[in-house]
Order: C-alpha cells, then structure tokens, then sequence
C-alpha cells in the first residue's frame, strides 16, 4: 500500500464514460496494485475493462489489508483473470496479528501457480500499528520463507530504511531478490537498495509536483531494475491525484518514467514491461 502521506486520499472514482483508449496503446504492467479493496467492489470488471483498453496487459494484485482475508481475496482474483497474479504476505501495518495459523494458511498459498511474489512486507514506522520490534522480527521471517519457496519479494518502506537496509542485508535478501515498491526514499537510499540486488518501482508520486527528488532517483536508476505500479487504488497520479487509482493509470506512471529518462514512451514501456517479467518470473504474455 502507499507510503505517501497521501495515500488515504481516495475520495471519488472516475466516470466510465470519461475513459478511452490512448491514441497509441503500448503493452503495459501494472507491478503493484489492490484489486481486493473495497474501492473496486461496485466495478471491479469494468475497471480491469479500462486496464486493458489502457494496454495494461497484465497486472499483480497484493493481499495486504489484514493477515488473510486479503490474500485470499487476491488469489481468488488472480484464479478467475489469466492476466492477474497476485503476491501474498502479511503488511507491516498487520505483523502484531500474525500467528502460527497464518504461517500455515500463507504456506498453502504460496504454493499457488497464480502467486508470484511474498509481499508485501516490510517496516512501516510512519504509523506503526504494529510495533517496531514485531515488524522487524516478522520481515526477517518473510525474507527467509521467500527464499525457501523460491519467490521474490515485495518490500514496503516508510520512514524506516536504516533497519530495512540493516535486516535486508543481515537476511541476504539479496540472494532471495524483488522489488522495493512504490519507493518514495533518498538518491542515497536508492542506491543502498540496488547494491542489494532489489529492483524499484515507481508510483503515480512520481507525478507529483513536490517529487524533484524522487525524480532524480528515476534518473539513476539502472534502465533493467525500474518498474511501475498504481498502487491502486491510492496514490493517484496527476491530474487524477485524490482521486481513486486504478491500474489503467499506470500509462501516467510511464510517460513520466518516459521524460524524465529522455526515453519514447514505447521504450519505457517496454523496460519497464521485462524488468517486472523478470522480477517476477511471469509467464510469456498471452
């Protein structure tokens, strides 16, 4: 889920008819998004109708909000929609909920053919609804069961890279691989990510008119670890901002990807497109 103070700010939903087709549609990923969210109960299918007229192809749904209900929601999408994956985990906003019973039921679903990635996880200390101590002990168990099923990881962080950076590395997540999403830290903080062998991805923040530094992130970047996502649905990009997300606004996300690298928009696409293929080991796109 988002890590902008904004990312409450999902305050009305865009009119269908006020959707069409870009003029020129490039295949697009949606890497992050939470179809499962009660935003999207009333139109869940006509927004998955406007991702694909959007040319978001494909699109990884992520059960967060609670140790399960969530990720039983996800999956269950992801089995209905060929083109849906889903990652699951527990988000650090949870931890302290966490128990053996949920390693169990998280297990079974990881085995799952349509679950891609253990995620998210994480430290979030910006609100803390679990305490410190309890996120960081679950993050270590996450990195170590994702690397014992053979999948990456989804990594949220706020306001706590310095204990991120420090388990990551204690943990050599680096050996287990993923993404740290909707990144939002410093140039410096970036850097420490990479070194560890994460990919970022970059939401509609990256919009933003405050977002100079982040947009200095994008700019060093290595093309082959930027990736792209909604967050869906918070974090809306400009000029929906406060608005729902939904993933067809990931185009947002790319074109500003786009400019900010000096790159087509059919380029960034296509970047972004095989660093989540390859991040997240998906299938050949239908």
């Amino acid at each position: 889920m988002g890590t902008s103070s904004d990312d409450g700010g999902v305050t009305s939903r865009p009119r269908a008819e006020s959707w069409r087709p870009p003029a020129s549609v490039v295949p697009l990923i949606d890497s992050h998004c939470h179809l499962d969210q009660d935003a999207f109960t009333d139109d869940r299918d006509a927004v998955l109708a406007r991702a694909r007229a959007a040319g978001v192809g494909r699109m990884i749904t992520v059960g967060s909000g609670g140790p399960l209900a969530s990720n039983r929601a996800a999956v269950a999408i992801a089995e209905r929609d060929p083109d849906v994956f889903a990652a699951v985990a527990v988000h650090p906003h949870d931890a302290r909920e966490v128990t053996d019973d949920t390693w169990d039921e998280l297990r079974r679903l990881w085995k799952h053919p349509k679950v891609v990635a253990v995620g998210e996880t994480g430290l979030d200390y910006y609100y803390e609804h679990s305490p410190a101590d309890v996120q960081q002990r679950h993050l270590r168990r996450f990195v170590r069961e994702a690397g014992r099923v053979g999948l990456p990881l989804v990594i949220h962080c706020r306001d706590a890279f310095p204990d991120l950076l420090r388990i990551l590395a204690e943990e050599d997540a680096g050996s287990v691989g993923g993404v740290i999403h909707c990144f939002s830290g410093t140039p410096a903080e970036a850097e420490a990510c990479l070194a560890l062998g994460f990919a970022l991805s970059f939401s509609g923040i990256v919009t933003f008119k405050t977002a100079d530094r982040l947009r200095e992130v994008v700019r060093l970047v290595p093309r082959d670890r930027i990736l792209v996502e909604t967050d869906a649905p918070f974090l809306a990009p400009l000029p929906h901002r406060g608005k729902r997300n939904e993933p067809a606004l990931v185009r947002q996300v790319v074109e500003e990807v786009a400019r900010v690298r000096a790159l087509d928009v059919s380029e960034a696409a296509r970047l972004t497109v095989a660093n989540t293929e390859r991040t997240f080991r998906l299938p050949p796109a239908r």
